[in-house]
């Protein structure tokens, strides 16, 4: 096993209980490896400080697998899936929930979705798909799920020199799974889908939108298959209109009003959410509920501004249609967009709206996907809920 020593001053990033050194912090290695072994990583003066798996190609060199000197096999990936799994068992259903989530649960790297009894992978990095069979056998003998696919269909493995993949790994999955949240039900397209097929981070937070539905008139823009617009005629609105540019998408949320019985108060339009909220708003329209959970408007530092105007620009609109005493419940899902940031950008469009906004909540992911404290990377999700006066 290679030695892997750091630049002075730069152990204090593991100390801090960061689990990412970049290649930049790397002084010298000591020793023979292959890209994607697992290497002990010393301060310059040789102490130990971590277990991590190595790949110089990625600016990401190091990821860390533990702060511990052992053997990271096929039992420690058993312990540390079994781990992840028992942290879930204690407030999660563990047929619609993250069931690893990275480094969060220090297996850097490595997304575990379940949907009914089918579970969706995603290995992000060369250490970690060269433990992935390691990681099927595990998660086999915790689960038992009846399938299990992979969607490492994602552009950031060619910074780790890796190929996008997708299939089968084990037992059967079907072209369409269904599974239940919080009482809705859904049809997953695990296979095509976006990145797993449907965004579970958001589970507690569509919870969160039953007091203020009820009975009302609901907007539920960047709608894909329609998780809060179904939500939101679950828990009893009006009527709600889902909008989102995907035809597709709005086919697949339409199917899934019809296996939940609310096809007659729950429609879906195809159309820019930007350009219809601008449409809408200058023509007058108003709803009690307006719902914004759009895409990532940016996933590097570089596009921040023009992200920071496209979230004002939404905000903005959807804030001139709710109705006097109505409610904003608006998102962002872009980890370069911090939550004071997106506090902010929602702060400066309740002033051009020449509106007062009450907050009601200020929420983050669900607890099936924890943050790390120590790695900021780990919290991305804002959801804003707002009294509009």
């Amino acid at each position: 096993m290679a030695d892997v020593f750091l630049i002075p001053g730069k152990e204090k990033r593991v100390w801090s209980g960061h689990p990412w050194i970049f290649r930049s912090d790397i002084a010298r290695v000591h020793g023979d490896f292959a890209p994607g072994d697992i290497v002990t990583v010393r301060s310059v003066k040789g102490a130990f400080l971590c277990m991590a798996f190595y790949n110089p190609r990625s600016q990401i060199a190091l990821r860390v697998m533990s702060l511990r000197e052992e053997a990271i096999d096929r039992d420690f990936i058993r312990r540390r899936v079994h781990e992840a799994v028992a942290y879930r068992r204690l407030f999660a259903d563990l047929r619609s929930c993250r069931l690893i989530y990275a480094e969060s649960d220090r297996l850097p790297a490595l997304i575990v979705d379940a949907f009914g009894d089918v579970l969706v992978m995603q290995v992000l990095a060369l250490g970690m798909e060269r433990l992935k069979q390691e990681v099927i056998d595990a998660l086999v003998e915790e689960l038992h799920p009846a399938g299990i696919w992979e969607r490492s269909d994602v552009p950031v493995r060619r910074l780790e020199g890796l190929e996008l993949v997708t299939g089968l790994r084990w037992g059967e999955v079907p072209d369409r799974v269904e599974f239940m949240e919080n009482g809705v039900r859904f049809l997953v397209d695990v296979k095509e889908g976006q990145k797993t097929g449907f965004f579970l981070d958001q589970k507690e937070n569509r919870a969160a939108i039953a007091p203020f539905v009820r009975g009302k008139t609901v907007l539920d823009c960047f709608t894909h298959t329609g998780s809060f617009a179904l939500h939101a005629g679950h828990y009893g609105a009006a009527e709600v209109t889902g909008v989102d540019i995907s035809e597709y998408a709005c086919q697949f949320a339409a199917e899934n009003a019809r296996l939940n019985g609310l096809e007659d108060r729950v429609h879906f339009v195809t159309a820019n959410a930007f350009d219809l909220l601008s449409e809408q708003s200058r023509a007058g329209v108003q709803y009690d509920v307006v719902i914004l959970d759009p895409p990532a408007f940016t996933k590097t530092r570089s596009a921040v501004d023009a992200a920071t105007r496209g979230y004002k620009e939404i905000n903005l609109r959807a804030m001139k249609m709710v109705r006097p005493g109505g409610f904003l419940i608006t998102c962002s899902c872009s980890q370069h967009i911090s939550a004071d940031a997106f506090y902010a950008i929602v702060l400066s469009a309740a002033h051009d709206a020449r509106v007062q906004l009450r907050q009601v909540e200020y929420r983050t992911q669900g607890r099936d996907h924890p943050i790390l404290p120590a790695a900021p990377e780990t919290k991305y999700l804002k959801c804003g809920i707002y009294q509009v006066l």
